[in-house]
């Protein structure tokens, strides 16, 4: 063996050494990894056993504090039906129901509620179709947890009708306008450039006023219910789609730039060139597109999710106007999926698919909400629809630089993103949305 296979030899050695951590090493790591795991382990254990040394005294004299509230309300013939959850420290009882300065008759699927428990309240009671009534649960120490009833209807019942007819809603209000919207193609294909701008603009407008719009619902729906955590709820599914977004599409960055490296080689030194800093490269029309779907289908799942719950407890009256209106607020979101396509046209499979991304959480989101209804799975799914859709804004960003300069389509310089034609364009987009969601107010 000859000096140089020799050397190299001990450098391939030595590579592989440093690369691969000997398995003493690796182990006395995880050892260190969690060995404070494991002590704060047995502190808790025995701090547990011994009731916690020297605080039995702290809740000596003070009362217990009842924190309930009620998720939900069902009218059947005869009766009242309401889930309670506790949402404080310490255990509830509820001792009497009050309906309308009457106290009924109730059974309930659990005589204490410990913190986060729920129960179920079935109250004899003959209501009258249409007056309202007012329903105060009595504790065992005195306390009221009140729910209020404006206008008593039959809740519809949940069988293969029921099912069907909310499958049908999603379609309704989520397929066929997202279908309708995507009409658009063949008129973002056939527009110069500064429409283009003008129409990203819009698509960004759209984006960001779903995006506000999921918040604030979620928000409402749980402003008086903390048990989960309450509005935190509505941001942390924000914030957990839009960093699962982000780091998929660094994924899929990352596995496009390591194909092209391996078919056309990543030059003299072996590393794939980076955009410069500070430069937010534009993601390729049809993921784009894409991810454009799938903001727009989680936001759906949401919506779904709002209106079968709606329904399912008789504060949703479905109408030819209603569907009306949601099918023209909701038919805007087709438009914001086909216009990054204006310069590469897919087929006709791969619109469709994208139509169905977008469109069919709808019809999940209201079957879930027409059958297990719960407000704080609601607002979470609403801040993960929220938090896609402001993901997927903020990718649109770089293709609403201006042309460059000298242009005959367009004067703006090259590299601003918000031009007089983008800046139009997303003012327009939020004012389309809040035009068309006045037609669905519920």
């Amino acid at each position: 063996m000859s000096p140089d296979d020799m050397n190299t030899e001990k450098t391939t050695t030595a590579a592989a050494s440093t690369r691969r951590p000997a398995p003493r090493r690796l182990g006395q790591r995880w050892l260190l990894g969690l060995g404070p795991l494991a002590l704060i382990a047995i502190l808790l254990g025995l701090f547990t056993l011994l009731s916690g040394p020297g605080l039995g005294k702290l809740g000596a004299g003070v009362p217990p504090k009842e924190a309930a509230v009620v998720e939900n309300v069902r009218l059947t013939p005869g009766q009242i039906e309401l889930t309670v959850r506790n949402e404080g420290p310490d255990p509830v009882s509820i001792a009497q129901v009050n309906v309308s300065d009457y106290y009924a008759a109730f059974t309930q699927t659990r005589e204490t509620m410990a913190p986060l428990e729920s129960s179920t309240i079935t109250v004899s009671y003959h209501w009258v179709d249409g007056d309202p009534y007012e329903i105060a649960l009595v504790t065992s120490n005195g306390g009221k947890i009140l729910a209020a009833i404006d206008a008593a209807s039959p809740s519809p019942e949940r069988g293969t009708s029921f099912f069907g007819l909310m499958a049908l809603l999603g379609v309704y209000v989520g397929v066929i306008p997202v279908a309708m919207g995507m009409l658009w193609m063949p008129f973002v294909r056939r527009s110069p450039p500064v429409w283009v701008q003008l129409l990203l603009g819009v698509t960004v407008g759209l984006l960001v006023f779903l995006a506000f719009d999921a918040t604030l619902e979620g928000m409402e729906i749980v402003a008086d219910n903390s048990s989960f955590g309450g509005p935190l709820l509505v941001l942390l599914g924000a914030f957990v789609a839009y960093l699962l977004l982000e780091g998929t599409d660094a994924w899929m960055r990352r596995r496009q730039g390591a194909g092209i490296a391996g078919q056309r080689g990543a030059g003299a030194s072996g590393i794939p060139a980076r955009p410069a800093a500070g430069v937010s490269q534009a993601l390729p029309p049809r993921r784009l597109a894409l991810l454009i779907a799938i903001g727009i289908g989680l936001h759906n799942l949401g919506e779904g999710l709002a209106i079968g719950s709606a329904y399912a407890v008789g504060s949703l009256a479905l109408g030819a106007t209603l569907i009306v209106g949601f099918a023209i607020h909701n038919t805007t979101e087709g438009l914001a999926i086909v216009t990054p396509l204006a310069k590469q046209p897919p087929g006709l499979g791969r619109l469709a698919l994208l139509g169905l991304i977008a469109g069919s959480p709808a019809i999940a989101g209201a079957l879930i909400g027409a059958t297990v209804y719960q407000p704080s799975i609601s607002a979470f799914l609403l801040g993960v629809g929220a938090g896609a859709v402001a993901q997927v804004a903020v990718k649109i960003l770089p293709l609403l630089r201006g042309t460059k300069s000298g242009d005959k389509e367009g004067g703006d310089k090259a590299g601003r993103t918000l031009t007089p034609v983008t800046s139009a364009g997303i003012i327009l987009g939020m004012l389309v949305m809040f035009a068309t969601g006045l037609l669905v107010q519920t």
